[in-house]
């Protein structure tokens, strides 16, 4: 009988950081949380907003302290943001945010190098302000960037402090802009039109290759018995938790939700059209040669700053009474760059649907059901235009991620879909981690069989659409969007 091992994995989010333990068997996985650590980013005059990043290495520590002896390690985190080291190996400041302005205007030097449908063509990416490609232009004549010796993606920086070790993981690379998602290496073409370094990264890793053991001081400061091995993972987290979808044989779209949400679907090849470009699609990689074609909504980030404007009232009360608040009264488009900036949060919104002759939403209720109205409907959009510019049609929507606990945005995403949505994992970034590192070594299958092992295991909950679907074409015609 093959014993039960244990992997540690650590997934790290825009607001806060956690080391998961998951426990892997033939027809087990069990997952608990060894330690939760805050992600508070400081803005710094006149730097502008950065990553406290000693922090968040400084809980990982604590998180493997809190685990115990595990079987491997293994690291995934946001997108696109990166530290820079010098010839020494020492890192060069604390890596910038990717919410900080210093992008700004950018994307338009950019395209009078490498015009925007020729770079969407070559790299398949989506335009995002704070892309990996435009932050580097942005830091063009800055000290900081003529000093690095080496550019590491923020898993890859922490794989190397705890490891020595320097790699760049191939699913959070593809985030960069600067990866062909044809032929899954670097674009060379366009890094030499921009004048940009492919050499400051290090070489490419894919999931599932080792990275490394964990260096004797970190052994001692940790308690852990080595050697204790790192293993590269999906360390983009969405690419971790779309390989934790609990999809068997159908056809089907997802959404991964949080701050953001991603919505999209699982495809062998990229579409790199000029349809799909103007749609704002990207194509991001993943597991085992696919490709998660997929649009960024601004997510869970619109309530979770109206929280934090309203004094952090309790969320479950506050979800009940945006329940009967009347659905549509009031929608804004959730994927407006508007939105994208922290504060004034609830001004904002209502700001929004005054300048759309829509009915302001005053109380927190109206408001909170305002923003999960608008993420239902950015949603249905993301999966209609994504069957049809992907040519490939989906029976179901799979919801992974923090917003599977809110089930009233779950029920609102079916209705607008007109699809059955099937809710969980809540933590798949962290299952996906952890399943990853098990099928490195040897105790599940394919991706196919890391998802029956998911399905067999994890509470799920199906939410099937009520009404039809009129309702929300006539509030989507209100935007003037899609």
């Amino acid at each position: 009988m093959t014993a039960v091992k244990s992997y540690a994995a650590v997934d790290l989010g825009a607001s806060s950081g956690r080391v998961m333990v998951g426990r892997v068997g033939p027809d087990s996985l069990e997952l608990t949380e060894a330690h939760r650590f805050p992600n508070r980013p400081v803005r710094v005059p006149p730097e502008g907003l950065r990553w406290d990043v000693l922090s968040l290495y400084g809980g990982v520590l604590d998180g493997l302290r809190a685990a115990g002896q595990v079987d491997s390690v293994g690291i995934d985190s946001w997108a696109v943001d990166y530290g820079l080291l010098d010839a020494d190996g020492a890192l060069l400041g604390n890596p910038v945010h990717y919410r900080d302005s210093r992008t700004e205007g950018i994307a338009e030097k950019v395209w009078a190098t490498v015009p925007a449908d020729e770079l969407y063509a070559a790299t398949g990416l989506q335009y995002a302000p704070f892309n990996t490609l435009y932050q580097l232009l942005a830091a063009r004549s800055s000290a900081q960037l003529s000093y690095a010796e080496r550019l590491l993606l923020i898993p890859d920086l922490l794989t190397y402090w705890l490891t020595g070790e320097q790699g760049t993981e191939l699913t959070n690379a593809s985030t960069t802009q600067l990866i062909d998602p044809r032929t899954r290496t670097w674009s060379s073409d366009v890094a030499s039109r921009l004048g940009i370094d492919l050499g400051l990264f290090a070489p490419l890793r894919q999931p599932g290759d080792p990275a490394g053991v964990l260096r004797p001081a970190v052994l001692e400061e940790t308690g852990l018995a080595g050697p204790v091995p790192v293993t590269t993972v999906g360390s983009h987290d969405t690419a971790s938790a779309v390989a934790a979808v609990p999809a068997g044989g159908e056809r089907f779209a997802y959404i991964c939700t949080g701050t953001w949400s991603l919505a999209g679907l699982e495809l062998d090849a990229p579409v790199l059209t000029e349809e799909s470009r103007r749609a704002n699609f990207t194509n991001e990689l993943g597991l085992d040669g696919t490709v998660r074609y997929l649009r960024n909504i601004m997510g869970l980030w619109l309530l979770q700053e109206c929280v934090r404007a309203w004094g952090d009232p309790e969320l479950g009360g506050l979800l009940l009474d945006a329940a009967k608040v009347p659905a549509l009264r009031s929608v804004v488009d959730a994927g407006d760059a508007a939105f994208m900036a922290p504060g004034r949060m609830p001004e904002r919104i209502a700001e929004a649907c005054r300048a759309s002759g829509q009915p302001v939403p005053e109380s927190p209720a109206e408001v909170t059901r305002c923003i999960l109205d608008s993420l239902a409907l950015a949603h249905r959009r993301a999966v209609e235009d994504a069957q049809r510019l992907a040519g490939h049609p989906v029976d179901v929507v799979y919801v992974v991620g923090g917003g599977t606990r809110n089930a009233l945005l779950c029920q609102l995403t079916a209705d607008a879909c007109g699809l059955p949505v099937v809710a969980g994992p809540t933590e798949a970034a962290a299952l996906g981690n952890v399943l990853v590192q098990a099928r490195a070594h040897g105790l599940v299958g394919d991706l196919a069989g890391m998802r029956g092992l998911l399905t067999r295991t994890q509470p799920l909950t199906r939410y099937e659409p009520r009404g039809d679907t009129a309702r929300w074409r006539e509030a989507q015609a209100r935007l003037a969007v899609g």
